[in-house]
C-alpha cells in the first residue's frame, strides 16, 4: 500500500471502526516457539521479503506470531493466502514483542471459489507486510470447529490474487482476532442471478454451512438488468438457503461507485440504482425488513464516507488500474476503509461475530 493511501485508510478506519466490542489477545508478550518459523519460512534473494508455506488440507488454523527485533524498531503485519490482510501492521520498539492471533480460512482456489484465477498454491501461505517487518516465532494450529463468517458477494468485496484490486471481504479478517473463521465466497461478475446459478457456488458452499454460522449476502452491483420482482426473490431465495441449513443470513447493501454529481453528491448509479431505475440497495433493505433479516447498510456507510472526502480525495481508496482509476474496485487500503465500515455495522447490528472484533481499530496494531 503507499504510503498516502495508507494514511488515508488510517484516517478513515480510525473514524468507521472506533468503540467495536471484543477482547482483543494482542498484548505485548514472550516471543513464541521458533521451530515453525525456521522449518517454514524462507526470506526472498534480495531478503526484503518473509513468506512462510504450511503443507496443510483445506480448513481454518488459528495463526500465533510474535512480531518485534531485540536489535531494532519493527512494523510488521500478516497477509495470508490470497493477499488477505490478516494482521493489520504492529510498531514494536527494539527489544519488545508484541504477539497477535488470528484464524485463517484455507482453500482450493486460493482467490476466488470459481477458480478464474486458477487453484493458486496449495496449503496456507503467509507473507509478512510492514515498512520494516520482523519476526521472533510463529505457531499454526489447526481449528476445524471455529465458526464462520461468510462473505457471498461480488468484485467489490471478494479475493483478488493476480492485481492491485483488493475487495472488502478480503481484508475484513484484520478486524478479528483469533476464534472466527472468515470464509470469502465472493467472485467477480456474481449477481443474484449469477451466484445461485453456478454449481461452484451456492451449491458447493451450502454443504459447509452449520448451524451458528453467518453469512454477508452483498449481490447488487452487477444486477444491473435485474427487475425489482426477481432481485427480491432472489435476495429471499438465498436467505431461505442459508437458514434451511441453521445459518444466520445478513444482507449488505453495496459499496458505492465513484461517480459524483456536480453537487458533490453520489449519483443515482452510483448508489447503485440499476438501468431499469430499481434502487437495489433499497428494495434489499425492505427484504431484510420483511424477511427479519439483519442490514449493514454499506451503501449509505461509504455514500457518506466518500461524500465527506469529497470527489478528488475519495479516488485514492479505489484501484489504479492500467486503464486508469476503478470508479468501483478498492485497493489495499480501500479496501482496508470499506472493510472497517463493515466491521462498525456488524458491531451495529450485534451479530454474533461481533464479539470477535477488536475494541477499537488501534487495538488491531
Amino acid at each position: 500500500m503507499h504510503a498516502k493511501t495508507r494514511l488515508l485508510a488510517a484516517a478513515a478506519v480510525a473514524v468507521a471502526a472506533t468503540a467495536l466490542p471484543g477482547t482483543a489477545v494482542a498484548a505485548p508478550g514472550a516471543p513464541l516457539p521458533g521451530d515453525q518459523l525456521a522449518r517454514h519460512c524462507a526470506r526472498s534473494a534480495e531478503g526484503t521479503t518473509l513468506t512462510c508455506s504450511f503443507d496443510v488440507a483445506p480448513g481454518a488454523y488459528e495463526v500465533h506470531v510474535a512480531f518485534g527485533s531485540r536489535t531494532a524498531a519493527a512494523d510488521t503485519g500478516l497477509d495470508a493466502e490470497a493477499n488477505r490482510g490478516v494482521i493489520a501492521p504492529v510498531a514494536t520498539r527494539a527489544g519488545q514483542t508484541a504477539v497477535r492471533s488470528v484464524t485463517v480460512d484455507v482453500r482450493t482456489p486460493e482467490s476466488m471459489p470459481d477458480g478464474q484465477e486458477g487453484d493458486g498454491t496449495p496449503g496456507l501461505q503467509l507473507t509478512f507486510t510492514g515498512t520494516a517487518p520482523a519476526v521472533a516465532g510463529l505457531q499454526v494450529t489447526a481449528r476445524p470447529h471455529a465458526p464462520r463468517l461468510y462473505v457471498v458477494s461480488d468484485s467489490t468485496a471478494c479475493d483478488w490474487l493476480t492485481t492491485v484490486q483488493r475487495g472488502w471481504g478480503q481484508e475484513l479478517p484484520q478486524y478479528f482476532h483469533a476464534g472466527l473463521d472468515v470464509a470469502n465466497w465472493g467472485v467477480s461478475g456474481s449477481s443474484t442471478v449469477s451466484w445461485p446459478a453456478s454449481p461452484r457456488l451456492l451449491a458447493a458452499l451450502v454443504p459447509h454451512i452449520r448451524p451458528g454460522d453467518e453469512v454477508l449476502i452483498q449481490l447488487a452491483h452487477n444486477d444491473k438488468t435485474t427487475a425489482e420482482a426477481a432481485y427480491r426473490a432472489n435476495l429471499a431465495a438465498l436467505v431461505d438457503a442459508v437458514r434451511a441449513r441453521g445459518g444466520s443470513p445478513a444482507l449488505v447493501t453495496p459499496p458505492v461507485r465513484h461517480l459524483f454529481g456536480a453537487d458533490g453528491r453520489i449519483t443515482a448509479t452510483g448508489r447503485i440504482v440499476n438501468s431499469l431505475g430499481v434502487d437495489l440497495p433499497a428494495v434489499m433493505r425492505d427484504v431484510a425488513r420483511q424477511d427479519g433479516v439483519p442490514l449493514l447498510d454499506l451503501t449509505a456507510d461509504s455514500e457518506a464516507l466518500m461524500e465527506r472526502l469529497g470527489s478528488d480525495a475519495s479516488w485514492q481508496l479505489y484501484a489504479d488500474l492500467p486503464a486508469g482509476r476503478s470508479q468501483t474496485h478498492f485497493d489495499a487500503g480501500g479496501a482496508t476503509v470499506i472493510a472497517g465500515l463493515v466491521a462498525r455495522e456488524i458491531a451495529g447490528a450485534h451479530l454474533p461475530a461481533a464479539g470477535f472484533l477488536y475494541p477499537t481499530s488501534a487495538d488491531r496494531a
